[in-house]
């Protein structure tokens, strides 16, 4: 991030957001753990109700797109986190990452629990299966703080390995687990953005008083010379010439984890 914050650009951003092949009503229940059970010469799936599967790895991950109205609980049947509509702010789909599911006797998930795009970083959250559509995502995203480097991951392995600049110690990028939550393209290419940046659901830990709280991201940069360096108000640059390539690959829902 630079000294206004990115999505204080929204005016003059177009606004993307881009999810997996393979998306299915209420959650995907093919892929949920099943035991094989005779029941008049027919198998049947079932599961022991309320149970938990976990849904990510390092090879896949899930997607879960508002379709018009979602409410996150902090457990299923609880206290109300938070209340999100089919797009955010920025007019982009709202999307949560995919921890796992609680699944009913037949194995169709109930619940996801899910990442949510809000603060405190990292936080979940549970939302109905029956107010989210599922995709899945085979691609990742690992930054290396310390070494200053991005890696971007395809079925488990990798395609791209980037020196980026990084947040300055006034400003560090937030370490944890996120994910990609909006895909942006400014007008201008060459600005302080680049060609395109990649919003993840991350936070500024200290810039508490942007506009909508200091979102982190991803994206292209006008000073080519801070690559390699910790200098940026928390976001992650990467070179130019390398944001097209992985912008086509980081669709809303790829997991992006950040360590020092």
């Amino acid at each position: 991030m630079r000294r206004r914050s990115l999505i204080g650009l929204l005016l003059g951003l177009v606004a993307l957001s881009g999810c997996g092949t393979s998306g299915a009503k209420h959650g995907a229940a093919a892929t949920a753990p099943q035991t094989q059970k005779p029941v008049g010469g027919v198998a049947a799936r079932t599961c022991v109700a309320g149970s938990f599967h976990r849904y990510r790895s390092r090879r896949i991950a899930y997607a879960a797109i508002v379709r018009s109205h979602a409410v996150a609980v902090r457990r299923p049947g609880g206290r109300v986190l938070a209340r999100f509509g089919s797009v955010n702010q920025n007019g982009v789909p709202m999307v949560f990452g995919v921890l796992g599911a609680r699944l009913d006797g037949a194995c169709a998930p109930t619940w996801y629990r899910v990442h949510l795009p809000m603060r405190p970083n990292g936080i979940k959250g549970w939302v109905p299966a029956s107010e989210v559509t599922i995709a899945s995502v085979n691609t990742r995203i690992d930054v290396d703080l310390s070494k200053r480097r991005l890696t971007l991951y395809r079925d488990g392995r990798p395609i791209l390995t980037a020196t980026v600049a990084v947040g300055s110690p006034a400003t560090p990028t937030p370490t944890g687990r996120f994910y990609v939550n909006q895909r942006l393209i400014p007008d201008d290419k060459n600005g302080p953005y680049g060609p395109a940046a990649i919003g993840i659901s991350a936070f500024s830990n200290v810039l508490t008083g942007w506009t909508q709280g200091g979102p982190v991201a991803i994206h292209g940069t006008d000073e080519p010379s801070s690559i390699g360096h910790a200098v940026s108000n928390g976001c992650i640059r990467l070179p130019n010439r390398l944001v097209p390539r992985v912008f086509a690959q980081a669709l809303a829902g790829t997991p992006v984890t950040v360590h020092p």
